[in-house]
């Protein structure tokens, strides 16, 4: 009997750590506003330099308005997650951009406006959330409009940016090669 108690036991503490332990070391979501966005003094015109400072392949805008729940979503979701936030900090400067916000900032012409001038005006957004990707010379050369079905897909738009798949092929399109190439392989 005390064999039986013996193997019991530790059956249940294997049990135990290959249930738990896994939770221990897993990454641990983060809050965006520090580890996803970067600070901004909101001069664009500057940004732009500090990215090509960096070695980044672009800047990614993130226009938002309180209360949106698919911009809650985004935020609780997947712009939280370490390995987003990762990726998107190698490759990108990431801000956030309240599009019914009085702050003035500087666009990347060097022009002076608030963020709701240029959430609505230069960038037409209607509609949060939106991610804007500018080029390191300030031109918008993506965007996707609305949440992302999870991490999967953010980090796969931003695969597609990095990769430069932009100049060949829609997101939508790219999303589905993609697809096609995982399930043949």
């Amino acid at each position: 009997m005390n064999y039986n108690t013996n193997v019991l036991q530790k059956y249940f503490l294997c049990l135990v750590l290959f249930l738990f332990l896994p939770n221990v070391f897993a990454d641990n979501p983060r809050d965006p506003y520090q580890h996803f966005f970067n600070q901004t003094w909101g001069n664009f015109d500057e940004e732009l330099q500090n990215a090509r400072e960096s070695n980044k392949k672009a800047i990614l805008i993130f226009f938002e308005i309180d209360g949106c729940p698919f911009c809650h979503y985004m935020k609780v979701n997947v712009l939280n997650q370490p390995e987003v936030q990762a990726y998107f900090r190698e490759h990108f400067l990431n801000f956030a951009m309240d599009i019914e916000g009085d702050v003035e900032i500087t666009d990347f012409q060097g022009v002076a406006m608030t963020e709701k001038h240029f959430s609505s005006k230069v960038n037409r957004v209607r509609a949060t959330p939106v991610f804007a990707i500018f080029d390191l010379q300030g031109k918008r050369i993506s965007r996707f409009i609305g949440r992302t079905s999870g991490v999967e897909e953010f980090m796969l738009f931003g695969k597609y940016i990095v990769e430069k798949e932009f100049e060949k092929m829609s997101f939508l399109k790219y999303k589905r090669l993609m697809r096609k190439k995982a399930q043949s392989s």
